[in-house]
């Protein structure tokens, strides 16, 4: 277990001690890094979602079943979903589980509406009946933006919106946290916070999620395949799983003390210069690996590589730099080193368990 006071914010994360913590998405590549990161900080936690696919064995390389309690459940189904959250009585509820791919959401829009609209509907149900509840974070994603493909980066206040499914849930999302937030949460006696979040392009050890850019590098280059790149130009804010999941742990602390004052809509994304195509990602992948070879393609009208997907993307992270104090700690190249390295480490054999552990240290010094 890791001793709370290395994390240089002041000993916020002390808070998490002992508290009792309701993680959906928890088998997920995000969830499973926060899941660990609190359990580190001797959070009781129960997770709740959908068993890890084959390709998604990061929760269980991480041996999270015998560091926290594990529901297998899918937040679509109201009656189970609010049963757990009122018998375990959680201070914290971090709302991870979705459809989180963009591509796959062309292939399956039904389940994507349904598990990020609907899902994330009952989630908030639930919440606003728990009595035991103080805070609830509320992760959506970068792309409930509408895209204008314009070069100045959104901002909370900015229009919502999505052409793909994917976008379009989580702007549907976010247009539902709102209503709660102003129909139900602001208007409860009892001290509650709750605040949805925004991040996206996040990368680091353990995603083995389908069609995604780092896991598929990752894959060709393990198994010495040349690197097919279907948008090499699109410009992303990468950031190291690490520093988004810190503003969502340092903005629960803020919610339990002043909940009215941190409550709303929060983006957290990389610095500027983190904002990088995608071939300048494959580049600095292939660099840190040491060897590797790329191949573009180019989209047609006839087949799955043409379906749109944005061109340019950033986030100003503005009001969590200046109310939270909230920086990321890596820097772009950095982030790419750690998650090239974990995933280098994995397959040499060392432990992704201790790996994950001293890559929290390190990001923490």
């Amino acid at each position: 277990m890791i001793d709370s006071s290395i994390f240089n914010t002041s000993h916020i994360f002390n808070i998490f001690k002992n508290q009792k913590i309701l993680i959906t998405g928890d088998t997920g590549f995000k969830g499973s890094w926060l899941a660990f990161w609190l359990s580190e900080l001797g959070a009781e936690i129960m997770g709740y979602a959908l068993p890890p696919e084959p390709h998604q064995q990061l929760f269980n390389l991480l041996k999270l079943n015998q560091r926290i309690t594990h529901v297998d459940g899918d937040v679509r189904d109201f009656d189970q979903l609010n049963k757990v959250i009122k018998d375990f009585s959680p201070t914290f509820i971090f709302h991870l589980a979705a459809q989180p791919l963009v591509r796959l959401s062309y292939q399956a829009p039904r389940e994507t509406f349904a598990t990020n609209i609907l899902g994330s509907t009952h989630i908030l149900e639930a919440a606003r009946t728990c009595e035991s509840l103080r805070v609830l974070i509320y992760v959506t994603s970068d792309k409930c933006y509408k895209n204008k493909e314009q070069r100045c980066a959104y901002r909370e206040d900015d229009i919502l919106g999505g052409y793909d499914p994917y976008s379009a849930s989580k702007a549907a999302a976010e247009i539902i946290f709102s209503s709660y937030l102003d129909s139900f949460f602001s208007q409860m006696l009892r001290k509650i916070g709750v605040a949805s979040v925004r991040s996206g392009n996040v990368i680091g050890g353990g995603d083995w999620s389908v069609d995604r850019i780092v896991p598929d590098v990752i894959k060709a280059l393990q198994e010495n395949l040349p690197i097919s790149i279907r948008n090499p130009q699109a410009v992303r804010p990468w950031q190291h799983v690490l520093d988004p999941l810190s503003g969502y742990l340092k903005l629960a602390a803020r919610l339990y003390h002043e909940p009215k004052l941190y409550q709303g809509s929060w983006n957290f994304g990389p610095e500027s210069s983190s904002g990088q195509c995608v071939e300048q990602l494959v580049d600095e992948i292939i660099t840190i690996w040491g060897e590797g070879e790329k191949k573009l393609i180019k989209p047609s009208q006839s087949n799955i590589n043409h379906l749109h997907e944005a061109d340019f993307l950033t986030l100003n992270c503005d009001k969590a730099h200046q109310l939270l104090q909230w920086r990321p700690q890596w820097d772009f190249a950095a982030a790419v080193r750690q998650t090239v390295e974990w995933y280098q480490g994995v397959y040499q054999g060392e432990d992704p368990l201790e790996m994950t552990r001293r890559q929290l240290v390190e990001w923490a010094r």
